[in-house]
């Protein structure tokens, strides 16, 4: 028996720019008015059986405002970020340019301190690997970095190919399949 995981990132919670490593913001008023305007596609997504979310508030209130009533996932946070967090990339790019160039260069470095983009990808197929088997579907509000995260492990990518996925705000995607055997499905 197979699994179905869909995955949708949460809302924005601040404009593009100004959005923060580790960001815990809850949902701006753009985000807001994103979910109720995305809300006829993905709201049907609510029937699955199990419903998820990764533990910032604005996936918890997306996932709310679907109306799927989540789960807390704590294995599904956002990459910890160390003393970066709370920061922009432009910032930490001010401060220190040859560290941002090392944690992009390389999937195993963590020169802010914190989790680094390989142990990231690994701890989110982990969760991906340990989904029940059932008749029904998976759904899980996540940070778009979380969705990158989850496709770059279900397609065995090379971790630095994390850099090449773009996840808008909202976006819906399927994987199927069993422990480390996932296919995605469009």
């Amino acid at each position: 028996m197979s699994v179905r995981v869909t995955l949708v990132a949460a809302a924005r919670g601040s404009a593009l720019l100004a959005e923060r490593f580790d960001d815990d913001r809850p949902l701006d008023e753009a985000g807001w008015h994103a979910v109720s305007f995305a809300a006829p596609a993905l709201v049907p997504l609510g029937a699955a059986e199990l419903r998820y979310c990764s533990p910032t508030p604005r996936s918890r209130a997306t996932g709310d405002a679907l109306g799927f009533h989540p789960l807390v996932q704590p294995a599904l946070r956002d990459c910890d970020m160390g003393r970066w967090r709370g920061h922009t990339l432009a910032e930490v790019t001010a401060r220190e340019p040859a560290a941002v160039d090392a944690w992009l260069a390389d999937p195993r470095s963590a020169p802010h301190g914190g989790e680094p983009l390989f142990a990231f990808i690994s701890r989110i197929g982990g969760w991906l690997d340990t989904r029940p088997a059932c008749d029904g579907a998976i759904v899980a509000v996540a940070e778009p970095a979380v969705v990158r995260a989850a496709l770059v492990y279900a397609l065995k990518a090379p971790p630095s190919s994390y850099w090449n996925v773009d996840v808008s705000p909202l976006a819906a995607v399927t994987l199927t399949g069993l422990p480390r055997r996932w296919s995605l499905r469009l």
